[in-house]
């Protein structure tokens, strides 16, 4: 009997928590966007439909192409600090990245929890 009603708290319990509480967050925007073109930018923000767990959320940054060079190898770029503000994470860049093309690969953790990861390319003119 007893397991019966464990089993009917937590049931009820559940249905009871905000609907948003079980949501993982999206990617609803960035700057640079998917796959656009932009002048040399010294700063990434990333717009979430959650709010994020800051020390759980960040991005990996590599250049993989640049002009002139057909055999240039994938380039992590590691110097950069990131910020978690409510639903934004702003990406600040120690220097404007350079000409190149690029993939931005992103993880973020909102309440529930759960990583949510994904990536687009860029280019950098």
């Amino acid at each position: 009997m007893r397991k019966y009603a464990f089993i009917a708290f937590t049931i009820l319990t559940a249905s009871l928590l905000p609907a948003t509480a079980m949501a993982h967050p999206r990617l609803l925007s960035s700057s640079p966007a998917a796959n656009a073109s932009v002048a040399k930018p010294a700063t990434i923000t990333l717009g979430f439909s959650e709010t994020l767990v800051a020390p759980l959320s960040g991005i990996e940054l590599t250049m993989t192409g640049m002009p002139g060079m057909a055999k240039h190898g994938p380039v992590p770029i590691s110097d950069f600090t990131t910020k978690v503000t409510g639903k934004v994470l702003t990406v600040k860049l120690a220097r404007p990245l350079a000409a190149g093309t690029y993939v931005l690969k992103w993880h973020a953790v909102a309440a529930d929890q759960h990583r949510i990861e994904g990536n687009f390319s860029f280019t950098v003119r």
